[in-house]
């Protein structure tokens, strides 16, 4: 009873925040725990927003796992039903960097029919671009933005990312083990994990832009999301934030802004315009991936 008051408190003194929480990777993301699908991640992770009371969220979509495994098509019919939108992930994942921009752009229209079936007459013309890497070169970066603006496209920029991809797979290994304390590192780990690069990006927006923004965060469609989602929203929301939508996040100007610079391993909006603008970093704790990667081995 008392901490729940303490976290009233904070959360009604600290600034307004707004958060956007999309998906990537859809249909399948990372391995599958034990006793789990696609189909009742997908439920159980739709389930968790609606219990929220989220908004819709919006997925962006790999077509090319679907010609792969047709069955997959059960998952998009789940989430579309629920009425949360699909966007394009483009059809195979690529990294830009080590991709020539010809095939980059054969790879965004191969996904487009998947996304015309499935949306209807709906809206789908939001891109994410895979490993958040915009352009090694700024020729290539020019480009890909050129080719996306003239079909349509918005880049669906995010602020906040602390790569909660990489606890699905020990998940899966540690349930299989019925590993309980490795299970419970794991879900301490991904919360304060989170917290910690939650704060970052409202530090970093404060640096670049010298404010708060909306802000938007990057997840996945993983087996420890069914798990850990309904604690992320239970952290946000002790931390001040609400949950919008895409469309709500990017009308802040923040998302006009554009650092124009190119990197082989380009980041989040804020991180791509700390680096070309040379701004130190906050101190932070990094990700624990070799832990994370050696566990339940």
């Amino acid at each position: 009873m008392i901490r729940a008051l303490i976290l009233l408190l904070a959360a009604a003194s600290a600034p307004a925040q707004q958060v956007a929480l999309t998906f990537d990777d859809l249909p399948a993301h990372g391995a599958l725990p034990p006793g789990a699908t696609r189909v009742s991640i997908a439920k159980d992770i739709i389930q968790a927003l609606q219990a929220a009371k989220a908004p819709p969220a919006w997925g962006f979509l790999n077509a090319q796992k679907l010609d792969k495994d047709p069955a997959l098509a059960d998952v998009l019919k789940v989430w579309t039903d629920a009425g949360f939108p699909l966007g394009s992930h483009t059809y195979s994942h690529p990294d830009l960097t080590a991709t020539s921009l010809q095939d980059f752009q054969q790879d965004i229209a191969a996904n487009e029919p998947a996304l015309r079936s499935l949306m209807g007459g709906k809206n789908w013309h939001w891109f994410r671009y895979p490993f958040l890497h915009e352009g090694d070169t700024l020729e290539k970066r020019h480009a890909v933005i050129a080719y996306l603006k003239q079909n349509g496209y918005r880049i669906a920029q995010t602020t906040i990312d602390f790569e909660d991809y990489a606890w699905n797979a020990p998940y899966a290994r540690c349930l299989a083990r019925n590993d309980q304390p490795a299970i419970d590192w794991l879900k301490s780990s991904y919360i304060s994990t989170a917290a910690e690069y939650i704060e970052l990006g409202q530090k970093m927006a404060r640096l670049v832009y010298g404010r708060d923004i909306r802000h938007v965060m990057l997840l996945h469609l993983g087996g420890f999301q069914t798990v850990m989602l309904p604690k992320l929203i239970d952290l946000l929301r002790e931390r001040g934030f609400t949950l919008i939508t895409l469309e709500e996040a990017h009308k802040d100007p923040a998302y006009q802004s554009d650092p124009d610079a190119a990197a082989k391993n380009t980041g989040t909006l804020l991180e791509q315009w700390m680096d070309a603008r040379r701004i130190e970093y906050p101190p932070h704790a990094r990700k624990p991936f070799a832990r994370l990667e050696a566990l339940c081995r």
